[in-house]
């Protein structure tokens, strides 16, 4: 089977475009991990899969999230696993206006870890704006939905921290800042992609609705180092 750089996408977002934010080095890399939780090997070798472990110390945890089987090393185990997929925009995205998103800045960043942590659209910390950009709605003030990027590659930029407030739901706006942050990655010149759980078929639904299709299904893990 040929494989495609975004199989791994954070192994090939910290050996390019990301590389910046990497601990590691040719066999396993990870992001700093007040940045974002996210770890890869560069393949399923020994080597690799020992280098990997290297880079959690005991009681840390990372995520790995890959196309395939996840392998670990004995110095590693899951505590947590999930099936997820991958989707790519299919190139139809414009950029546009709309005079409820704002740009969102190191200002917003209590605000936006607050929204991430009341919803959990994955992985986030209040270094997220480090490595992508943001976009928001605010209503009287409080920040009811978001949307921004994440990894990056040669040609890709993934969308990702798609959430909306409970009490803002239903109104639109996961659509409305999924459609927005796709097009300003487009605009870029990248490709958008992102990822969701295999079981949040809403999410699903509004991404295919939205120009979003199928590349491949994803394996995820939460690991953590085995105490010597």
């Amino acid at each position: 089977m040929t494989s495609h750089e975004l199989d791994r996408p954070a192994w090939a977002s910290l050996t390019s475009r990301h590389q910046a934010f990497a601990d590691g080095d040719a066999k396993a890399r990870r992001y700093r991990t007040s940045i974002v939780p996210f770890a890869a090997s560069a393949d399923d070798s020994p080597e690799s899969l020992e280098a990997l472990g290297t880079l959690l110390e005991p009681g840390d945890t990372a995520v790995l999230l890959q196309a395939g089987e996840i392998r670990l090393p004995a110095s590693l185990r899951a505590i947590r696993r999930a099936e997820g997929v991958q989707m790519l925009a299919d190139g139809g995205h414009a950029p546009f206006e709309d005079d409820r998103i704002a740009r969102l800045t190191p200002a917003d960043a209590e605000d936006m870890l607050a929204l991430a942590a009341l919803t959990e659209p994955g992985p986030f910390t209040l270094r997220a704006l480090d490595i992508g950009r943001f976009w928001g709605v605010r209503e009287n003030g409080r920040l009811v939905a978001m949307a921004g990027e994440r990894m990056a590659q040669p040609g890709h930029v993934e969308l990702s921290g798609v959430c909306t407030h409970p009490e803002a739901r239903g109104r639109g706006l996961a659509r409305l800042l999924s459609r927005y942050v796709a097009g300003r990655i487009a605009e870029s010149g990248d490709r958008p992609y992102l990822h969701a759980f295999a079981s949040n078929t809403a999410a699903i639904r509004l991404y295919a609705s939205i120009g979003f299709t199928l590349r491949t299904t994803m394996q995820v893990a939460v690991i953590e180092r085995v105490d010597d």
